[in-house]
């Protein structure tokens, strides 16, 4: 594992239990249709799982074995403490399966973060089994890319453990080139809170305020797409757009 994934774990571990408690993570419909498209699986891997929620919506949809897998140790061990799941330390981009071990996979709210998205889905498709599912949700950038490119900037600047959000055209690209038949799409949004969301990642001061000061002035366009909501010059919240992907390994 590189020296930056590693700094990205520790970050992720030291949030462990605030992720736990996070009701952007712990509950939504999200979480119940991903584990929807698994049920009916006798061995399904999340990869990514943060502090496990969707690994044990996927248990209590059923499925008898799920492996819970994340690059944060401390991660897993609360996935393992809540949830009744095998967790597992693994990078994303080189899961330590062997071939054809799932009949179903998930991942949820974690791209965004992978240095290599391409590796991380080459490795899904290879540890799934031949009519195998994954069930794949992120936060997505519009097509357009010069918002795009504004929201990748004030989601780093939020968190720097932040890479960069894909529009539904490139995951569907990357799905199909490695062998992951996409079979539906959905999209939506996430309301996010202004406030929880720059404290899950301890913004400073300074950040917050430039933060606060790229949405005030960003376009109209921008404003208008992600509903920005303001108090003032205070922001309240804003939606970011978000895709969840059922793929099926040919």
């Amino acid at each position: 594992m590189s020296d930056e994934k590693r700094r990205t774990a520790a970050q992720f571990g030291s949030a462990a239990e605030s992720y736990f408690d996070s009701e952007v993570h712990r509950l939504g419909e999200d979480r119940e249709t991903l584990a929807s498209w698994c049920r009916g699986a006798t061995r399904a891997l999340d990869v990514a799982t943060g502090a496990g929620h969707t690994a044990g919506a996927i248990a209590e949809a059923g499925v008898p074995s799920v492996v819970a897998a994340d690059a944060a140790p401390e991660m897993v061990a609360t996935a393992v403490r809540e949830y009744p799941v095998t967790g597992v330390v693994a990078d994303a981009e080189r899961l330590p399966f062997a071939d054809d071990s799932f009949d179903a996979a998930a991942c949820r709210i974690a791209a965004h973060h992978f240095p290599d998205p391409e590796s991380f889905v080459a490795e899904v498709a290879r540890v799934l089994e031949p009519g195998g599912v994954l069930a794949f949700e992120d936060n997505v950038a519009p097509e357009d890319a010069t918002l795009a490119e504004f929201l990748n900037g004030v989601e780093v600047l939020r968190d720097p453990t932040h890479v960069e959000l894909h529009p539904v055209s490139r995951w569907r690209e990357w799905f199909e080139a490695a062998g992951l038949s996409v079979e539906a799409v959905e999209t939506a949004a996430i309301r996010l809170e202004f406030d929880p969301w720059t404290e899950r990642t301890n913004v400073s001061p300074d950040d917050r305020a430039e933060l606060e000061r790229r949405f005030r002035e960003a376009p109209d366009e921008a404003k208008a797409l992600f509903d920005v909501v303001f108090d003032g010059d205070e922001v309240v919240s804003f939606a970011n757009p978000k895709a969840l992907i059922r793929a099926r390994k040919e």
